[in-house]
């Protein structure tokens, strides 16, 4: 069921995602959340794949809201009190117009099924398919933000603990400063105040994506919340333990002197968030770029519309690590432009280029990476993952039968190279 709906009427974790759900539940009790859309994860996935469809129900949701916007993760299992996907799943922070969005969802659906959320997944135990919820939400400009804990993560100590820092509060969750550091009792009685070093505070550009600006050396360790400001998160933390439970994890921000709720969750342990700048806007030829893989090679052209249908692009910076030796996979890629090394035990092995691909085997056995390859130019891939993959092959006995028989072929020349 593709589902695009304001936060008050996102209700179904199952759906939105946990993210989703505690910002409805945050709006149903009047808590000020900025104003935003919750994106089903099938949604999501159709956005991912470029269906028009799917697309235009996300602009006609998005219309009214005020742009930039900050596009987010809302995985079904991320966020809970087991495992928190932190630092996994991206977030896209000041997408400056509406039509950008779309590939920042794309972007979003992607690190989900990255070789480190993979891995995460195998730790943890949560090796299943994921679900992608988005939320899309208006970027706040704010003064000040930062993170707060209703219960002292590492003490356990019944008191709020506060981290803040000048600007978006990605400069805290990212470690990007020292933050300031304040300790509340549960009366909002200050326990402790501590200078941080903020010599950077995280701002968004006129045209999109952010940057770090040096901060005033005045204010580097000049406290950055005040009696007033700290009042009100010590009743915010009230608030969201009335709606939500104990031990809250809360994102907030200060914006023309009005607090924000930004996200809220059970406590858990890391709190890094990637951000990245949205990619442009996508090419399509995927039939083609198939038909130049030897492991595809002898499928018909229906067979091969068929696995065309589940790729989907996903673009690295120049220098970005695209996969990495030893760590979890469940992703295949081809490439459609730009170049990439490969090595092995940190020795160079080759290059590759458009049309050449890598990690067919991660489709099979959700095995580690034997390799690292980095993208030495901008890089456009299409990839193609074990949660799609799999499925079409025990649908299509056809399918199987061809590609067992291409594995065939190159397990016989591997073995007759070693004789």
């Amino acid at each position: 069921m593709k589902q695009v709906v304001p936060f008050a009427r996102a209700r179904e974790t199952a759906l939105f995602g946990s993210k989703a759900v505690g910002l409805g539940e945050a709006a149903r009790h009047g808590l000020a959340v900025p104003p935003g859309v919750a994106l089903s994860g099938d949604l999501v996935e159709a956005v991912a794949a470029g269906d028009d469809k799917a697309i235009d129900k996300l602009a006609a949701a998005i219309a009214e809201l005020q742009p930039p916007f900050a596009v987010r993760s809302s995985a079904v299992d991320e966020d809970g009190t087991a495992a928190s996907f932190a630092g996994q799943h991206l977030t896209v922070l000041n997408v400056h117009a509406a039509a950008d969005v779309p590939n920042a969802v794309r972007e979003v659906w992607w690190s989900a099924n990255s070789d480190s959320a993979i891995t995460y997944r195998q730790k943890v135990g949560l090796f299943t398919r994921p679900s992608v919820g988005v939320v899309v939400q208006t970027l706040l400009n704010p003064t000040v933000a930062g993170v707060m804990f209703t219960e002292h993560p590492v003490t356990g100590a019944d008191e709020r603990l506060i981290e803040a820092s000048w600007g978006l509060g990605e400069a805290v969750v990212a470690g990007l400063v020292v933050p300031d550091h304040f300790r509340l009792d549960r009366s909002g009685r200050v326990l402790e105040r501590k200078p941080g070093r903020k010599r950077i505070a995280v701002r968004s550009l006129p045209n999109g994506g952010t940057f770090e600006e040096p901060v005033a050396p005045a204010q580097v360790s000049q406290l950055c919340l005040d009696e007033t400001q700290l009042a009100a998160l010590a009743a915010l933390a009230l608030q969201c333990e009335q709606a939500y439970g104990p031990r809250r994890d809360i994102e907030w921000a200060i914006q023309d002197g009005r607090l924000y709720l930004l996200q809220c969750r059970a406590v858990t342990t890391g709190q890094s968030r990637p951000d990245t700048p949205p990619p442009g806007p996508p090419s399509r030829d995927a039939v083609g770029a198939l038909q130049r893989v030897r492991f595809f090679a002898d499928l018909d052209r229906r067979q091969t519309e068929q696995i065309a249908r589940l790729l989907k692009q996903r673009r690295f910076a120049q220098g970005e690590t695209v996969i990495r030796e030893g760590s979890g996979a469940a992703a295949f890629y081809i490439i459609d432009s730009g170049e990439a090394a490969v090595s092995q035990h940190g020795q160079p092995l080759n290059t590759l280029g458009p049309g050449d691909h890598f990690g067919e085997i991660a489709l099979i056995d959700g095995g580690p990476r034997s390799a690292t390859v980095v993208a030495t130019t901008d890089l456009v891939c299409y990839g193609l993952t074990f949660w799609e993959f799999r499925p079409l092959v025990e649908r299509n006995g056809a399918i199987a039968w061809k590609l067992l028989q291409a594995l065939a072929k190159r397990l016989r020349v591997a073995e007759q190279g070693q004789h």
